[in-house]
């Protein structure tokens, strides 16, 4: 049987999947979903020594699925004091910060820090996720998925897995 070859030396009959590296430089939306970009992200940003922004975002994630009052006090004032207080470790660079005072991680709701959130998610996107696609990092992982897929063993796997589905 043979295979039509495109003009790009990819046999048609490839698989449907987009390569991760496709996926994250379609969109940061697509980047922070996936557990392997958000870890390639993070390693970058702490090149750039602004991970805490990632962070952030991700803490934020996690904070608005929670649905128990007393572990969302818990992480809300864990946020706070983590990323937005005056003396905070990792404090990320977002305006009004200084509006979202400690009264109200009593009375969390799970969107309170959905604006700084969102500003950080812009930051990171119009930033540090730009760079971050043309960082060596990027292009390596970029690179490595394309010589798996030009490596006759990928090939041949594929001819094997088509042979299976065929019978």
């Amino acid at each position: 049987m043979e295979h039509i070859h495109d003009s790009d030396g990819s046999s048609s009959s490839s698989h449907q999947s987009l390569k991760t590296s496709a996926k994250w430089a379609a969109s940061l939306e697509n980047l922070l979903e996936d557990p392997e970009g958000v870890k390639r992200f993070r390693e970058f940003l702490k090149k750039e020594f602004s991970e805490e922004n990632v962070l952030f975002w991700l803490a934020c994630e996690d904070f608005k699925k929670m649905q128990d009052k007393t572990q969302m006090q818990e992480k809300a004032k864990e946020i706070y004091v983590t990323f937005l207080s005056s003396k905070a470790s990792s404090q990320v660079n977002v305006e009004g910060q200084s509006r979202l005072n400690e009264k109200i991680l009593e009375e969390p709701h799970p969107l309170m820090f959905q604006k700084l959130q969102d500003q950080i998610f812009n930051l990171m996107k119009y930033d540090s996720y730009s760079r971050f696609l043309k960082s060596d990092l990027f292009l390596k992982h970029k690179r490595t998925e394309e010589e798996e897929e030009d490596s006759p063993d990928a090939q041949t796997a594929a001819k094997r897995a088509s042979r299976i589905y065929n019978t």
